[in-house]
């Protein structure tokens, strides 16, 4: 891997383009966050909404802003620093193409969420049919996703100039993993702009009067679980490269990173029916099929936490550590640049088999669309991946602003990650527990059914709002943390951290590079995984129903 010089810093102009990322992200963070403290409340049946707000207007905006865009303008904003620190400075092309991204992605976040806060699309974070939307938010939604797409390329643009100027040489591995994960992405929002393009926004605007459900729901799906990915990757980005630098150690692989994120692109778009397994409709040879495609996504995972914790053991032991477990100490755990992902990645394993559970046909059957699929949803993004990008913020945004992490902020940063921890034991904890009692997964507290299992369930619901309103001041936290470093901590220096491989390892390999090889894989096990099902979606569609326009 070519050496990294750890004095290299985001020219200005590129980090103009990352902060404007970060400024939306967080305003998405400020009043998401909101919106979900609102819904512990009113679910503990203690609080009622004011003004004719609805529950699920808030569930919403909730959703929309922390499932959407928050994390797609961060990880947008993350990945064009990563890729102009390690692959070089933005051409002036490239860097107004990611210009003109970042202003399509928000004029389509305004157009969305001015019609969700209107209460004209009230219709959840995975907009089902036949719930009816605004034709606005589904334009809106189809510029935050080509704003995107123009977004990734610009990054495209970068890498492939780097490797244009070093032929037969690996590119930097912190901007190849970008890389892969622009590309997933771009594969992935094909399902979801093809079914907002030709099904939804025609039929809100009186165009077509019936859409195919279960072709809808299969869209969203071939987006909605990659997605889950699209949000983990950068996590692994920092956990791979900057991790190593931050504790004093170095990558563990370069090979082993590559293929990982590889096998990611690979198995993590042809697996949407494993979402759909109570759908009828579906062969269940098909969702059998996309199951075990699911599992072999557990692989790669289980490559990252082997690589991770192989890196910590020899820094450790590097630093004089002895015994099984004396690496331990030897870690900066006063450090929140380590600290905070280092949290994140220990959440990662209950949520790991959280998804096991959640992939598995016959365990499936207990929890499907039961609020414990929605304490999974906040183990794996709202803590492993929130974390980790606040753990990416509090080195980031100084290097980019050019001001420094003081010892008072990073002590804020230590405090906050504590106390996300805790307020998401409540909360997700709860989710999980009530999840396992029937308790459905979107259903505010007055139209529960049945007194005895509304009494059940009371306990965790007022657990969850406990940790919502935790969680809230750790948002309140982040927020105090990030204008600090953004405008006002002092100016100096702040490192951008990027590790290098260790001297003994591996050369890499250059068919870990082969991108037409690897993409075109990935198109081979889409088309076997859903060409069949969708011919026979078609081919014995039901003659579908007219959508409601209000909900």
């Amino acid at each position: 891997m070519p050496s990294i010089n750890s004095t290299i810093k985001v020219d200005s102009r590129d980090a103009k383009l990352s902060m404007a990322h970060f400024y939306v992200a967080f305003a998405a963070l400020a009043i998401g966050g909101l919106m979900g403290l609102l819904q512990t409340l009113v679910r503990s049946g203690k609080f009622e909404l004011p003004g004719g707000i609805g529950y699920y207007q808030v569930l919403t905006v909730h959703g929309v802003l922390l499932g959407l865009v928050l994390t797609t303008f961060f990880i947008m904003g993350f990945q064009h620093a990563a890729v102009s620190r390690t692959a070089g400075t933005h051409s002036d092309k490239a860097r107004l193409t990611g210009w003109i991204g970042f202003w399509v992605m928000t004029l389509g976040t305004v157009m969305a969420a001015a019609m969700v806060l209107m209460n004209k699309a009230t219709v959840l974070y995975t907009f089902y049919a036949p719930l009816q939307a605004h034709w606005i938010f589904y334009l809106g939604l189809t510029f935050v996703v080509v704003g995107s797409w123009i977004d990734g390329i610009a990054q495209i643009m970068t890498y492939a100039k780097w490797k244009k100027n070093n032929p037969g040489k690996p590119g930097p591995l912190l901007s190849f993993m970008a890389v892969i994960n622009t590309v997933l992405w771009i594969i992935c929002t094909i399902g979801v702009a093809a079914e907002v393009l030709f099904q939804l926004l025609p039929w809100s605007l009186g165009l077509i009067d019936r859409v195919d459900v279960l072709v809808s729901r299969t869209l969203f799906w071939y987006f909605g679980h990659p997605l889950v990915y699209f949000w983990l990757l950068p996590a692994y980005m920092a956990w791979y490269v900057v991790i190593p630098k931050v504790i004093g150690g170095k990558i563990f692989s370069d090979s082993l990173a590559r293929l990982s994120f590889i096998l990611f692109l690979l198995f993590s778009i042809p697996v949407g029916f494993h979402h759909q397994l109570t759908e009828p409709g579906i062969d269940p040879a098909w969702k059998f099929i996309q199951v075990i495609l699911t599992f072999l996504v557990i692989i790669p995972s289980l490559m990252t936490a082997f690589a991770m914790f192989a890196t910590f053991e020899s820094a450790g032991r590097a630093k004089g550590a002895k015994g099984m477990f004396g690496w331990v100490k030897k870690l900066p755990w006063n450090d929140a640049r380590f600290t905070v992902p280092f949290i994140g990645m220990a959440a990662f394993i209950p949520a790991g088999a959280g998804g096991i559970i959640n992939a598995s046909n016959q365990m499936d059957q207990v929890v499907h669309n039961t609020i414990w699929i929605t304490g999974h949803f906040h183990l794996t993004l709202a803590t492993s991946v929130v974390l980790t990008f606040f753990g990416i913020s509090y080195w980031l945004i100084p290097h980019l602003t050019g001001r420094k992490l003081t010892k008072k902020m990073n002590k804020l940063a230590l405090i906050q990650a504590w106390v996300w921890f805790i307020g998401m034991a409540f909360m997700s904890g709860s989710m999980h527990a009530e999840g396992l009692l029937g308790a459905p997964r979107r259903s505010a507290f007055s139209t529960y059914m049945g007194a005895k299992q509304a009494a059940e369930w009371i306990p965790y619901q007022i657990a969850q709002a406990v940790g919502g309103t935790i969680l809230f001041i750790g948002i309140i936290l982040i927020l105090i943390i990030f204008i600090n470093l953004a405008f006002f901590a002092p100016k100096g220096e702040e490192e951008f951290p990027v590790g290098e491989q260790a001297e003994n390892a591996e050369a890499t390999p250059m068919v870990l590079e082969n991108w037409k090889l690897w993409i075109g894989i990935s198109i081979v096990l889409i088309l076997f995984a859903y060409t069949i099902p969708f011919i026979d979606m078609i081919q014995n569609a039901p003659i579908g129903s007219k959508g409601f326009k209000t909900w």
